[in-house]
């Protein structure tokens, strides 16, 4: 299914095939990637428990976000609010507008959901882009504090700064 389309960008479904291509983007930028992941989010598309976009930017694809309607993770686990994962743009492809379509598109998607999304950020500097872009489209931290894993980072807890420890954001939709 084809979610926006103008002469540039092209939001759709995402497919068994951009599940290699967008690893081997990651790992030529210096990413750690795997296969897997993508399998996986694809595995839920056909389950019916997510929704997987892929952007594309002139023909390439650019972009992924995935919307999980009532998701089983995370500071709002359980309670029916969606929650956006795995969502990235390649470096090559950046400053074209094309995170920002995705997340229009995934915030419309989970509006028919719910009211209020949420997603969790990294809390490394190389979230730091994504961290900005959150607040500035109306992401407010949640409360909880830190999560490392799936459980939260209780004060004065030993944690490691990897792609586990996030703070959990939420929005109002409507």
């Amino acid at each position: 299914m084809v979610y926006y389309t103008d002469n540039k960008i092209l939001i759709r479904d995402m497919r068994q095939s951009d599940a290699q291509i967008i690893t081997d983007e990651e790992t030529a930028q210096g990413w750690s990637s795997d296969v897997g992941k993508y399998e996986s989010r694809l595995q839920h598309q056909s389950e019916g428990k997510a929704i997987s976009l892929v952007a594309e930017y002139h023909g390439n694809v650019a972009g992924y976000i995935n919307i999980y309607p009532d998701s089983e993770w995370g500071a709002f686990a359980g309670w029916g609010y969606p929650e956006l994962v795995d969502f990235g743009v390649l470096e090559k492809y950046r400053r074209n507008g094309i995170g920002s379509k995705l997340m229009d598109i995934a915030e419309q998607i989970a509006s028919e959901y719910a009211d209020i999304v949420y997603l969790g950020v990294g809390m490394h500097a190389g979230y730091g882009s994504a961290q900005r872009m959150y607040v500035k489209r109306g992401y407010i931290p949640d409360g909880s504090g830190v999560w490392y894993g799936d459980e939260v980072c209780e004060q004065n807890a030993d944690c490691r700064n990897d792609d586990d420890l996030v703070l959990y954001l939420s929005k109002k939709l409507k």
